[in-house]
């Protein structure tokens, strides 16, 4: 018996069993080697992960058992052979063997109820019901864990290498490994593999490749809909001023001032007397809608870039700018830039020379990531969609994850921050004004 359990909620996760599901058909073999796209090879060999919640009690297949198990892992193996990229090895950093070795898939039993960890979740427990930490280097490209809870309820962890795919894809996937096990017919599954040819691969050498999972607290925070609505409209006022007409019809939008809020709010709470600081802030952004033509959005691969600004504080220590860096960042990402990004490499040189300081100051960087309006909740194996879904620990430093309330329109913040740091942004008075009471985690 192997258990893992939590420090805060006591919760024990016994490992049942442990196989290998492989594809139900064998992968042809001039599609044996998938060749990884310059995006991806510039993505860090970390692991996409989500974990989605289910109270088995409410649908017609009851609680999980061998027959359920059973066909969760007949579906996968069908699914599989669709997606077969995610069945093989990563060979270097260059290309998926599409040996259809399989992928892992392990059965716990969670001793507590699924009410425990979905009423105030919390992204450290969510981590124990996964097969995979963010960070764990290892061979296969997807993992897969069903955790069956004491009252009947489950939950499903899914861990896919971001070395092969980006969210979007993730969700894809999932979407498309729910509906085969729900029984839609597999030829509605489309599925499309041609980001290396979109963006062929490069010589990396010279490239570190290299990165520092620094040791943070990972919080979920939640903002209501109306707190949003009332921070948009405080920094429509604060914009007027520093934007042109037609920039001013648009309303930012709920991102650029949860953006600019969080941000703000942890530079005032992290402020020394006397640094001198260059403060950097990034976003990713899907690049699929602004390729011409687009993309559909089940183009598997990483289509994501990193955008940068450098926003300025003014006297009161307040952030007045930052929405309108990102949007004249974001109006630079257009198809002339992305044809550049594809046949050359002095475009990300050049973006990442822009990220080095120049005078020895400390560049202190800030990186937002948003998932909302992603079919996170459109995941239905048979139990109906999931009765809460989200992400575990993320490891980064100084990184935040935006994500949609599962109802009532509001916004959830996944911050990664070093423990001190944490501890003086929870202790901010107005940050903490516009948390939800329910959203400290």
């Amino acid at each position: 018996m192997i258990t893992r359990s939590t420090e805060k909620m006591k919760i024990e996760v016994e490992i049942i069993s442990k196989e290998i599901v492989k594809p139900c058909s064998p992968t042809p073999q001039h599609l044996r080697h998938y060749h990884l796209s310059f995006l991806d090879q510039l993505c860090p060999e970390v692991n996409n992960s989500w974990v989605y919640f289910y109270d088995t009690r409410t649908s017609n297949l009851g609680c999980i058992d061998d027959d359920a198990s059973d066909h969760l892992k007949k579906s996968l193996s069908k699914v599989l052979s669709d997606y077969y990229p995610l069945a093989g090895k990563l060979i270097d950093n260059s290309f998926v063997d599409c040996n259809d070795d399989g992928v892992p898939y392990i059965e716990t039993r969670v001793r507590c109820r699924l009410n425990h960890v979905i009423e105030n979740p919390s992204p450290a427990v969510v981590s124990k019901l996964l097969p995979y930490e963010m960070d764990e280097a290892v061979d296969t490209l997807l993992g897969v864990q069903v955790n069956a809870f004491d009252c009947c309820g489950m939950a499903i962890g899914v861990s896919i290498s971001h070395k092969v795919a980006d969210a979007l894809s993730y969700f894809q996937f999932v979407k498309s490994w729910a509906a085969v096990s729900r029984g839609e017919p597999e030829q509605k599954i489309r599925t499309h593999f041609q980001s290396s040819s979109l963006f062929p691969p490069k010589d990396m050498s010279g490239y570190n490749l290299e990165f520092h999972i620094d040791k943070i607290v990972c919080r979920r925070f939640s903002f209501e809909a109306s707190v949003i609505e009332s921070l948009r409209a405080k920094h429509s006022e604060k914009m007027k001023n520093l934007l042109d007409d037609e920039d001013n019809q648009k309303p930012p939008s709920r991102i650029e001032v949860l953006s600019t809020f969080i941000w703000t709010r942890f530079q005032e709470a992290t402020k020394e007397e006397g640094s001198r600081k260059i403060h950097l802030v990034a976003w990713t952004v899907d690049l699929r809608q602004r390729m011409e033509p687009p993309l559909p959005e089940y183009a598997f691969g990483n289509y994501v870039w990193l955008i940068r600004t450098f926003p300025t504080l003014d006297e009161k220590g307040e952030c007045n700018d930052l929405g309108m860096k990102l949007r004249e960042e974001l109006n630079k990402i257009d198809q002339d830039f992305i044809v550049k990004l594809g046949e050359g490499e002095n475009q990300w040189k050049a973006d990442q020379q822009r990220s080095s300081s120049g005078d020895g100051e400390e560049i202190v960087a800030f990186a937002f990531s948003s998932l909302c309006r992603f079919p996170v909740y459109e995941v239905d194996f048979g139990w109906g969609n999931p009765t809460w879904a989200g992400p575990p620990t993320w490891k980064f430093k100084n990184a935040v994850v935006f994500k949609d309330a599962i109802s009532g329109g509001g916004i959830e913040a996944y911050v990664s921050l070093a423990e001190e740091d944490m501890t003086k942004l929870e202790s901010d008075e107005e940050f903490r004004a516009h948390v939800s009471t329910t959203g400290l985690t």
